[in-house]
């Protein structure tokens, strides 16, 4: 499988579509400079800076392993966009997002997975799962599955409430190798009957250099915003300490799975 490399565009905002009040976090669809439509994820909204993080890494590491994820770019807000929003709710988001936030290509026309409408293989099935519990993905239920299809193939979307250890930041070691008891929800789970094959295939690509060129991809300039108690290298660092410690107690989590699954039976 050819290994991908991470380089993310930087867009600027012209202007704002219209909101997704779907999720807490308020999204919304925007049009960027090169013509192109996003979603954009605020850096001012209730979830903050984490949830951008976790939406790049989950996302850019969904796409390493060959999982499709709508193009992630960085998205600058200018300081006067937000002026003439006649919406004053919309209008203190954006003001409280100037500067870089993070957007996703727009999938124009794409609609929710549907597990009891949309058919997956068994294969695909445990890619997402493993990637969800690599990453602590706590959202991908059948309440909320975060998955659109799109000309007929399955995308992956919001990333933003993975990677939950770091809203309290402490004992980082000892979260990474805790098992993932959250995965019983996972919509996915009873379809996904070859996690060991997925395993094998996914730790020969997600090495320690290919998880650090991911990690490396975060911005200073959100990680040294307060919310870390840490300089921006050593947020990196245990970031990509929390990935390699994961991935080599993966055991655990394939023992979770597999608990959870003869529960279903």
């Amino acid at each position: 499988m050819e290994i991908i490399q991470n380089a993310l565009r930087t867009v600027s905002v012209i202007r704002y579509v219209t909101p997704l009040r779907e999720g807490g976090s308020l999204p919304a669809i925007v049009e960027a400079e090169d013509g192109f439509l996003y979603v954009l994820k605020f850096r001012g909204a209730g979830q903050g800076i984490k949830a951008l993080v976790a939406e790049l890494l989950g996302g850019e590491i969904a796409r390493t392993v060959g999982l499709k994820v709508p193009e992630i770019v960085f998205a600058q807000v200018d300081p006067a966009f937000g002026r003439t929003e006649p919406d004053e709710e919309i209008q203190d988001l954006l003001k409280f997002s100037e500067g870089l936030n993070l957007a996703l290509h727009y999938l124009q026309g794409a609609i929710s997975f549907d597990p009891t409408v949309n058919q997956i293989n068994s294969r695909t099935a445990s890619e997402i799962v493993w990637l969800d519990g690599l990453i602590t993905n706590v959202d991908r239920t059948p309440r909320n599955t975060n998955m659109l299809m799109w000309h007929k193939e399955l995308w992956l979307i919001d990333h933003g409430a993975s990677f939950y250890f770091h809203h309290s930041w402490d004992n980082w070691e000892e979260h990474a190798k805790r098992p993932f008891t959250q995965i019983k929800d996972h919509v996915l789970l009873p379809f996904a009957s070859d996690m060991e094959g997925v395993n094998k295939a996914f730790q020969s690509i997600l090495t320690p250099d290919k998880i650090h060129e991911i990690v490396s991809v975060l911005p200073d300039d959100w990680l040294q915003t307060g919310d870390y108690p840490c300089n921006p290298s050593e947020v990196r660092s245990i970031y990509e300490g929390f990935l390699n410690t994961r991935l080599s107690s993966f055991d655990i989590f394939l023992n979770e799975v597999r608990n959870a699954r003869e529960n279903l039976i």
